[in-house]
């Protein structure tokens, strides 16, 4: 099937197409898109559950490296205040940790942008096929009526005027033949009429849906920035409580990651599946939800020169018929004109409805030809395959960077809060509680050359 223009499948939509797919089961399952399908369903979430697996491993190590902190410590001597060996380096590779952090939370904000980018490109691909449409069934009304209304008045008033010429009045029953077969060819034009499917209503749902997905992981990037800054406060002022607390956040961002981590993976290989071969699934789906034709579908959908214009008949007869009608005008109003010219008005009256029509006919030929409604969905294809994949995957790194971090620093704060000094009450008549390990410093050179 023919690409749409300007849309070609990326190198992360074959990479990931490639990945292989299982069911409950360890079944292999093709890769190929089929969202209605238990087994394919299955697959997807299984990808899913590879995050859970890796959240209960990480879960795992940090507590199995918390107990043996806890449990297997040396016993200090007696009296001894300096502090165990490799105590920096703890408290530096929490803190390199942490950056590594916020730098995937950098990450993280523009891979929610390029998402938003391609869904909201989406949304305007969907707006600007639904206006296409509107405008063919507006146009075709438009024109039935006109006609209708000069079948009913101007013709009528013209038959009345031209009784005592039988020749005139068959050409002007000629005419209003070929008016009402015109009008008749019209009305089958406007093939989107009765069709339950909506595309400002598709828009709308998925403007919905991506504003709320949006806000969640503003929301989740905030959070996890603010325990970034706070942790890096407490280890900063050695403050026990911030770090404690931090500590109980960062756990539960540490959950909240792998769990969008999951969300991603599955929504990503998903896509790629999709975006891999798009025309046969959209067309048939588009064909089970409108009951149109696949004639008609497939020149929108592929719109090449393999298949022909199923309108091309009827705009073909139309527009001999018109042709025909301003022949038949032309000629009652160099023959009537003269002997009757009471008949003048609705001739006139008649030329410009034709004029009228006739322009908003070439404009439906226009409008009814593929090229804009292929455009419109290479560019949803776009939006959706290029921006919003772009964006779900550096999402995936961003969740990756953050559960890796979160991890190190759970397993890096209780060690680095256990070397933190004692609070001394008098130290707060000294100044600030940053001054006291300083003052520590000054003093012990003084106390040993004594």
């Amino acid at each position: 099937m023919g690409a749409p223009p300007g849309y070609r499948p990326s190198a992360w939509v074959h990479l990931l197409h490639q990945l292989p797919r299982a069911d409950f089961q360890l079944r292999p399952v093709p890769s190929g898109f089929a969202p209605q399908e238990q087994e394919y369903q299955q697959a997807l979430l299984l990808v899913a559950a590879l995050a859970g697996l890796g959240l209960g491993l990480s879960l795992i190590f940090i507590a199995v490296y918390l107990i043996r902190f806890c449990c297997c410590r040396p016993p200090e001597a007696p009296g001894t205040k300096s502090p165990p060996p490799g105590g920096g380096c703890v408290t530096w590779s929490c803190i390199a940790a942490l950056l590594v952090g916020c730098a995937g939370i950098g990450i993280g904000f523009y891979g929610n942008s390029e998402t938003s980018d391609g869904v909201s490109q989406l949304s305007s691909a969907l707006l600007h096929a639904n206006h296409t449409l509107s405008a063919i069934d507006h146009l075709v009304l438009e024109m039935v009526e006109r006609l209708g209304e000069a079948v009913r008045t101007e013709l009528t008033t013209l038959e009345e005027v031209l009784t005592q010429r039988t020749e005139l009045v068959a050409a002007t029953r000629g005419a209003r033949r070929q008016a009402e077969a015109v009008a008749q060819q019209l009305q089958g034009l406007a093939f989107w009429r009765d069709v339950p499917l909506s595309p400002l209503q598709v828009a709308e749902d998925v403007s919905f849906v991506e504003e709320y997905r949006w806000l969640a992981y503003i929301l989740l990037l905030l959070l996890e920035l603010l325990v970034c800054l706070f942790t890096l406060l407490g280890l900063a002022k050695q403050s026990k409580w911030l770090v404690v607390v931090m500590t109980v956040m960062s756990l539960l961002v540490l959950i909240l990651s792998w769990g969008s981590m999951g969300l991603e993976a599955a929504t990503a290989v998903g896509l790629s599946d999709f975006c891999s071969s798009p025309d046969t699934y959209v067309l048939n789906l588009t064909q089970e939800e409108t009951g149109l034709g696949s004639d008609i579908l497939s020149y929108y959908f592929l719109c090449n020169q393999a298949v022909s214009n199923p309108f091309q008949q009827r705009l073909t007869l139309s527009q001999r018929a018109l042709a025909n009608i301003h022949s038949q005008l032309q000629g009652l109003e160099r023959e009537a004109v003269p002997q009757f010219p009471s008949a003048q008005k609705p001739l006139l009256s008649l030329e410009e409805t034709m004029n009228v029509t006739e322009g908003n006919f070439h404009q439906l030929v226009a409008l009814l030809h593929c090229r804009g409604l292929h455009k419109d969905y290479g560019a949803a294809l776009r939006g959706l395959c290029e921006d919003a994949l772009e964006g779900l995957l550096f999402l995936l790194l961003f969740s990756l960077l953050s559960a890796g971090a979160l991890a190190t620093a759970l397993c890096s704060l209780p060690r680095a809060w256990a070397l933190f000094p004692p609070r001394n009450p008098s130290a707060s008549c000294s100044g600030s509680p940053l001054s006291e390990p300083l003052l520590r410093a000054r003093l012990e050179p003084a106390s040993r050359r004594w």
